[in-house]
């Protein structure tokens, strides 16, 4: 990795502070861990001139969870989210996303809204600068080609690697933004707008998110929903530090036999969280191997086969849909 480049830090107190500072400096960028973003610095991926600290602002510190709605503050550290007795109780797939990130100290430096916003990533545009240069730069960068898939035309295949979008997801995820133009809030799910071919998205893996010039996010909320459970799970490479290979959330409602409710979200797939469409049809009906075998069918539709350093694209579309049907029928056991 390369030395720092020569920046301020800006280290506002409340959120009118933070909106200003953005207005006076267009480049800056919000730092609460820094586990990401520092990463990106050291190794010439970034360059602000200003970094705008995030931790001071009260507002933004704070998590709400009762039977009807969780609320956490995009400045909370993922290992207080983990460890928030009432969120592990109502919301356990969110609990587990955020205890599932990196190794403990990363949990313990990390924010909520880092998580949310993670940059989206791979096995190019992730390297030295030096590394860029000698192997020719990719779109998400100065170049002029995906590497990835280099018969995109123009289209960024960086996949998106956070592990608490697709657990929100699973509750109606919402997204609290101040900007300019004023608070405005957001669903989750058209927050992350990367492509995604079974949408027809104009987003990519350069520009995944809703999030206007000048906005910062505030805070994530979402819905609970009685009688659902949850979970999470991934699968990674070193288990203590790396990015998922995949990773899945589910939720699943019973009614007896019946499957009253299934909802299945992923992340590590494609340049954006997904929130699996087709799953209420699989729903009102007894549960069985014709579930799993549909939601196969789903996921073999709406996950991306993306290249890594370590797997090839198929492996990474297959153990996503493995993952998703073994939860999914953990879940339906647990429920009874």
């Amino acid at each position: 990795m390369d030395a720092l480049h020569e920046f301020d830090v800006i280290r506002p107190k409340t959120v009118a502070e933070m909106l200003a500072a953005r207005k006076a400096h267009p480049a800056s960028r919000l730092i609460g861990g820094g586990t990401d973003i520092l990463v990106n610095i050291r190794r010439g991926i970034e360059k602000p001139p200003v970094l705008i600290e995030t931790n001071e602002v009260s507002e933004l510190r704070t998590i709400a969870a009762d039977a009807n709605e969780i609320v956490v503050g995009a400045s909370v550290k993922l290992a207080e989210l983990a460890q928030h007795a009432a969120v592990k109780a109502r919301y356990p797939a969110i609990a587990e996303a955020a205890d599932s990130i990196a190794g403990p100290t990363h949990r313990n430096m990390g924010t909520v809204g880092g998580n949310i916003c993670l940059d989206t990533r791979c096995i190019f545009y992730n390297q030295s600068e030096w590394w860029r240069g000698a192997n020719a730069h990719c779109l998400k960068t100065v170049g002029q080609m995906c590497h990835v898939a280099p018969k995109s035309k123009g289209v960024c295949f960086a996949t998106f690697s956070g592990d608490l979008a697709p657990a929100f997801l699973l509750y109606g995820g919402e997204i609290d933004l101040a900007g300019p133009d004023g608070a405005r809030t957001v669903a989750l799910r058209d927050f992350y707008i990367g492509y995604s071919k079974q949408d027809g998205s104009t987003g990519d893996g350069r520009n995944y998110m809703a999030i206007k010039p000048g906005e910062i996010v505030l805070r994530v909320r979402a819905r609970n929903v009685p009688g659902l459970v949850s979970a999470y799970d991934k699968i990674r490479i070193r288990k203590s530090i790396e990015y998922p290979v995949a990773g899945v959330a589910a939720a699943v409602k019973r009614a007896g036999a019946t499957l009253a409710d299934l909802r299945v979200a992923f992340t590590g797939t494609n340049p954006r969280a997904v929130l699996l469409d087709g799953t209420a049809a699989l729903c009102g009906k007894p549960f069985s191997d014709a579930t799993l075998a549909a939601l196969d069918d789903l996921c073999r539709d709406q996950l991306m086969s993306m290249k890594t350093t370590f797997t090839p694209g198929t492996y990474r579309r297959r153990v996503a849909t493995v993952m998703a049907k073994r939860l999914v029928r953990r879940l339906w056991d647990t429920a009874a």
